[in-house]
């Protein structure tokens, strides 16, 4: 039987590269970004320079993501979290402060009644994150 994944794909207001160059300094790895531009050459000058598919893998986790052109995706519903979870509490909480840098933080990291360390966020790019990391 093969395995089904689940992968983040995020929507941004035109400032993709910028996230996405952000999220590579939180958690390393390969960005590889494609324009509008270079798929689509018939595509509206104001698309151009937009990313159609921009994908970070290699590093602590992958994501992709893109421009939204407005035509499917609603932005900034907020209904979606990231959750990060594992038990090495000084790279997730070094993750946490990167994250939460320029953006709100929601739950400080603190030790909560299931035992584990629980903090959530919401960065500065309106993308909301929840770390957990688990008791020894």
């Amino acid at each position: 039987m093969e395995n089904v994944t689940c992968n983040p794909y995020l929507f941004f207001d035109r400032n993709c590269r910028e996230a996405m160059q952000f999220y590579q300094s939180v958690f390393g790895g390969e960005l590889n970004m494609q324009t509008y531009g270079e798929v689509d050459k018939s595509c509206p000058d104001a698309m151009k320079d937009s990313i159609m598919h921009a994908r970070l893998s290699g590093g602590d986790i992958l994501l992709m993501a893109s421009d939204d052109p407005g035509t499917s995706h609603e932005l900034g519903t907020g209904k979606i979290h990231l959750a990060l979870g594992g038990s090495d509490e000084e790279k997730l909480r070094r993750i946490f402060d990167k994250l939460s840098a320029g953006g709100k933080v929601g739950v400080p990291l603190a030790k909560q009644m299931w035992g584990d360390i629980y903090g959530d966020l919401r960065d500065k790019y309106d993308i909301q994150w929840m770390i957990n990391i688990s008791a020894k």
